[in-house]
């Protein structure tokens, strides 16, 4: 039977569908406008937006599972009130649109940002508390009333599971997403510094076969951290620089500094119409948890996230196919001396 994609032409998404093909599924990919993760790929494809139940209800007709993963992210702000139209109520009317469809099972894609991350030193697993206070960034509290719309559809008879990965990496990142275009930059050596702090890094593919075991294994109602390696920003760069031959910004900013200069760092970007570089909220995000647990996912779902240098290492590779890096072979190549 059938299996929905919503958000199929994002990262996770077009790795997701791919997935699917090996499996010989039968897939509709829902999209809003953008193609390029799925071009050429033999699969239906509906336009379709979270917001819009009927939409909804025509792209999930005959559908057997849905993978729900059209989110929208932000590192400044509200958007608006688009991240939580998109991030709430969206997860609300695709709930709807499953029970009216019969859809058998719903996976959805929260994040990590669910969780508040203090204190940031103590493992993090999924009986934390979620992101509600009123201080929480307002992407960070989307996704977690977002999987409040969910918990409440499953009440209602909803077969459901909820995935909560952490900062997302991996090959087919054909936007790209803020985390390619860092790594463009990293192995370009455009970066003119780095700023101190880390994240948790997890490969789309590792996250996408976590999904395909929820679909069968995941228990109702349940929700699962897919973390992968925690690596400090300069731990992440070496680890592209041993690929690219590129050298190390020879600064690295503290993170006072940063949140310092954050303000006029978003200005300047809104001035010429440009994503800023960093912000407060991205500022925030490198100071998380360092101990995400994925223990549970590892017990239900056989999960085991793949060392942070193969990840490196696969989307250099995927990169030269694009066109976007030139093949190297750095003198330092031969072994990576960073082990994470």
């Amino acid at each position: 039977m059938t299996v929905v994609v919503t958000g199929a032409a994002g990262h996770i998404g077009g790795n997701l569908v791919r997935a699917l093909l090996k499996q010989k599924r039968s897939v509709r990919a829902m999209i809003k406008n953008d193609t390029r993760a799925i071009e050429g790929l033999d699969i239906e494809v509906v336009q379709g937006d979270v917001r819009d139940v009927a939409s909804l209800i025509e792209a999930f007709k005959g559908a057997e599972t849905v993978f729900h993963l059209a989110a929208q992210i932000s590192i400044v702000g509200s958007m608006g009130g688009l991240v939580e139209e998109i991030n709430i109520q969206g997860p609300a009317n695709v709930a709807e649109a499953c029970l009216a469809c019969g859809v058998k099972r719903l996976v959805h894609f929260s994040s990590v940002h669910a969780y508040h991350q203090d204190p940031n030193r103590e493992p993090l697993d999924e009986t934390w508390e979620f992101s509600l206070g009123k201080n929480e960034l307002a992407y960070d509290r989307s996704k977690a009333l977002g999987q409040r719309q969910i918990l409440a559809a499953v009440e209602r008879g909803l077969d459901a599971v909820i995935l909560n990965p952490t900062g997302v990496i991996g090959p087919h990142d054909y936007k790209p997403s803020r985390m390619g275009q860092v790594f463009l930059d990293m192995a370009q050596g455009k970066l003119p510094s780095l700023i101190e702090g880390g994240f948790d890094w997890v490969d789309a593919r590792d996250v996408c076969q976590a999904a395909l075991a929820a679909e069968n294994q995941g228990r109702t109602g349940e929700n699962y951290l897919i973390s992968g390696n925690y690596a400090t920003v300069t731990q992440y760069y070496e680890l592209v620089s041993e690929l690219s031959g590129e050298k190390l910004p020879w600064f690295t900013c503290p993170q006072w500094m940063a949140r310092a200069s954050a303000p006029f760092a978003e200005a300047f970007a809104k001035l010429f119409d440009k994503e800023p570089l960093f912000t407060g909220e991205s500022l925030r995000a490198l100071r998380a948890n360092t101990k995400i647990s994925h223990e549970k996912a590892a017990r239900d779902l056989n999960y085991q996230p793949r060392p942070l240098s193969e990840s490196i290492r696969d989307i250099h590779d995927w990169w030269i196919e694009q066109g976007k890096l030139e093949a190297t072979v750095p003198a330092n190549a031969k072994e990576s001396a960073v082990h994470v």
